[in-house]
C-alpha cells in the first residue's frame, strides 16, 4: 500500500513538472521546495550562487533548457534552477515600500481587511479590475495589482 501511495505521489509530481515544461518563456512560476539552489549554469556541476529557503517565492522563468530553467527572482538576480524545484502555483510578493491595504473587495473604496508589509508572499487566485485576490495563510482579500511582483495576470 505504501509503494502504491508513493507511486501516485511521483506521478502527480511528474505531471506538475511536465506542465511547467510546456510553457514558452517568459512566464511566472514559484519555488516549490523549502530549499532550492540557484546555479550559474544548467547543471548540478555549476556552482550554486543562492540557496532559497522560501517556499512559494515567485520567480520569472526567462529561458528553458532540458530539466533546467533560467529564472529571475524579485531582486533581479538571475540563475539556473532544476525544474523539479519549481511549481506552476501562482504567487506574488508585495513590492518594497509602505504596507499595502488588502481590501474585502476588488475596490479601493472597499473596507481594508488587513495590511501587508513589503516582502510578504501570498498566493494569487485571480486578478480583475486592477486588483488581485491575495491569500496569505488563512487571510485573504484584494490588493492593487501594481503593488505585487509575481504571477499576476488580469482576467478582464
Amino acid at each position: 500500500m505504501l509503494k502504491r501511495g508513493l507511486g501516485i505521489a511521483l506521478l502527480l509530481t511528474l505531471a506538475a513538472t511536465a506542465s511547467a515544461q510546456d510553457k514558452t518563456p517568459p512566464y511566472w512560476a514559484s519555488i516549490a521546495s523549502g530549499e532550492a539552489m540557484m546555479r550559474t549554469g544548467p547543471g548540478r556541476n555549476y556552482p550554486g550562487i543562492w540557496l532559497y529557503k522560501r517556499r512559494d517565492l515567485p520567480v520569472r522563468v526567462v529561458q528553458v533548457y532540458p530539466n533546467w530553467r533560467k529564472i529571475e527572482d524579485p531582486d533581479g538576480q538571475q540563475g539556473w534552477m532544476l525544474v523539479s524545484l519549481l511549481s506552476d502555483r501562482q504567487t506574488a510578493i508585495v513590492k518594497p515600500g509602505a504596507p499595502r491595504d488588502i481590501h474585502v473587495r476588488a475596490d479601493r473604496a472597499a473596507p481594508v481587511r488587513y495590511r501587508a508589509e513589503s516582502g510578504v508572499v501570498g498566493r494569487v487566485d485571480r486578478c480583475t479590475g486592477g486588483f488581485c485576490q491575495f491569500k496569505v495563510g488563512k487571510r485573504e482579500g484584494w490588493i492593487a495589482q501594481h503593488d505585487l511582483w509575481g504571477g499576476v495576470s488580469s482576467t478582464d
